[in-house]
């Protein structure tokens, strides 16, 4: 079931985001902002517990909570959703452009849409306007640009929490969702969900509170729009033809296509209710490894099924044994309260302990990201602290670590002489997002180059929907990374992805090794490892690839650390 906790702190982040559209106060802006992202992280559900609990939560945004968990809004949001354009709402969903200048537009210019805003900065309009030279008025192009490919797709968290919520209020025999999502790209269009249920399932189906439009209702494949957006497709399948709804409508087109010809090319017909011979007599249908097993293969995992060599490296028996998520056994990139994380040091330790680590690192900021006002005094006290709840975690080894910020030069915030104090160094771009993209490549080069820095975290920096990618050369980067042992991160945050399928591929190629991260800010933030887990998937790594699935001494020789 979807997390009412992440409902209501979109509420409370779309309020934010009105607020200070119709100018409001900044500072009561940064408390709606802080409280969301609070809520979020809060392990309890809310509507099973005070909201007052919540760190950050006061009187006034506990009342706005209650209203939403009682009827899915608050007065205080309906007002702004009335007084603001819906138009002007989607400028501030442009990269780089803020609330304040979104409305200055509107206000000063009528320009109430992302299509008018590329508009005018083809008429000129902006020309002369201060805060909108040249540079700006590239980037809000390419911002609108990414918009548009994007279209209504949204990161696979958002898709896979909708569909889990589906899945749990219908009362299916069976129940799975397919397409893209369970090959688990990146970003999702719409969701597909197979069912074998009771003949009223498309009735209970659309009578659901998270329906919002019924586009399309039959006996077999209903059609609706969801509360966050998605169209969500339901289709009814026989449960004999469970395994062959499941291969044809998992995809990907490309991939059916192929296994497809390969059933011709032997004289027999595959579909979605089966494998047939030219009889039309059933050859396989209740299970996908019934079907590849026919077409003489392995079961090819569905996040494998893109067309990328697949089929043929399944014909020869050479499909690599893929990391799963129980292979992993430590997380190295995560963040305490200490710097802007919200749960303490105590409490992400039990949680990491919770899930079975054999290792768990902490990787708060360090001090070049001034806003999280991070010194060696606080880290070296920190320090103290994981050494003093090593004792209660005998089971799993404590790692102090550091997210260091990688300036323009390359360089990184504290001298070797600090750094090696640390069990594990991440080092991240967080700043000059637009550097050219030679200085953008030598940036990354140089923190390769560094001998205390292990892993490169979130690599590109993108932010999916949100912030491009930094513009590299990828092919030089990973070099440097394989030449040196320097790690290439997995993010598994959903709207980060980063390292994407595609760059992890390319990366492999060079030999780079790789950790799948959380990068977790919160307690349940640990379990987003699934999603980089589909991302490894995706690019066909192994273990022997992934250094947190390594036992802990050769993890620690490897980072010079034994």
């Amino acid at each position: 079931m979807g997390r009412s906790n992440d409902e209501a702190a979109a509420a409370l982040e779309e309020y934010a985001d009105l607020f200070a559209l119709t100018g409001g106060d900044a500072f009561r802006v940064r408390s709606y902002q802080k409280a969301a992202k609070s809520i979020a992280g809060f392990p309890e559900d809310l509507r099973r517990t005070d909201v007052r609990k919540v760190p950050g939560v006061g009187e006034a945004i506990a009342k706005k909570v209650e209203e939403f968990l009682a009827r899915g809004s608050f007065r205080q949001l309906d007002d702004l959703r009335g007084r603001v354009p819906d138009g002007v709402r989607r400028l501030t969903r442009i990269p780089s452009l803020g609330p304040k200048k979104a409305l200055f537009l509107f206000q000063e210019l009528g320009i109430d849409s992302p299509e008018a805003l590329a508009q005018a900065i083809r008429d000129g309009r902006l020309a002369g306007l201060k805060g909108f030279g040249a540079k700006t008025e590239e980037n809000l192009l390419k911002g609108i640009e990414q918009m548009e490919q994007s279209g209504g797709r949204v990161h696979l968290g958002v898709a896979t929490d909708l569909a889990e919520r589906v899945m749990a209020s219908l009362p299916a025999e069976r129940i799975a969702f397919a397409g893209s999502l369970r090959r688990m790209r990146e970003t999702i269009g719409d969701i597909d969900i197979l069912a074998v249920g009771p003949a009223d399932l498309m009735e209970l189906f659309v009578s659901r509170p998270y329906v919002t439009e019924v586009i399309a209702h039959g006996e077999r494949k209903t059609s609706v729009r969801t509360d966050r957006g998605i169209q969500v497709d339901l289709r009814v399948v026989p449960a004999e033809s469970w395994g062959a709804a499941l291969v044809y409508f998992t995809g990907s087109k490309q991939h059916n296509i192929r296994i497809r010809e390969m059933a011709v090319k032997k004289g027999w017909k595959l579909s979605e209710y089966g494998l047939f011979d030219a009889d039309d007599q059933v050859i396989a249908s209740e299970t996908e490894e019934d079907i590849y097993r026919a077409l003489g293969m392995r079961w090819v995992p569905p996040t494998l099924r893109e067309d990328g060599g697949e089929v043929q490296a399944a014909l020869r028996g050479e499909l690599p044994d893929l990391v799963t998520l129980g292979d992993i056994k430590g997380d190295l990139h995560t963040h305490t309260d200490l710097t802007d994380g919200i749960a303490s040091l105590e409490d992400m330790v039990a949680a990491g302990a919770a899930r079975g680590y054999a290792y768990y690192a902490v990787t708060d900021h360090a001090p070049d990201l001034a806003m999280q006002r991070m010194t060696l005094d606080k880290a070296l006290e920190q320090r103290g602290q994981l050494a003093d709840l090593q004792r209660k975690y005998p089971d799993m080894r404590l790692l102090h670590g550091t997210e260091l910020n990688i300036g323009p030069d390359g360089s990184v915030d504290w001298p070797g002489d600090v750094l090696a104090g640390f069990d594990v160094c991440v080092a991240s771009v967080h700043s000059h997002f637009t550097q050219p993209r030679d200085e953008m490549t030598r940036r990354f080069i140089a923190a390769c180059e560094n001998p205390d820095v292990h892993i490169i975290g979130h690599p590109t920096t993108g932010k999916i929907g949100k912030r491009p990618p930094v513009d590299a050369d990828w092919d030089a980067v990973f070099r440097a990374a394989a030449r040196t042992g320097t790690i290439m991160e997995i993010d598994s945050y959903p709207d980060r992805a980063d390292l994407p399928s595609d760059l992890v591929r390319l990366a492999r190629h060079h030999g780079v090794k790789f950790s799948i991260d959380s990068d977790s800010h919160a307690i349940p933030h640990l379990a987003h490892q699934r999603f980089g887990i589909g991302i490894a998937q995706r690019a066909w790594l192994t273990t022997e690839a992934v250094v947190n699935t390594w036992p802990l001494e050769r993890l620690l020789a490897y980072l010079g650390r034994s």
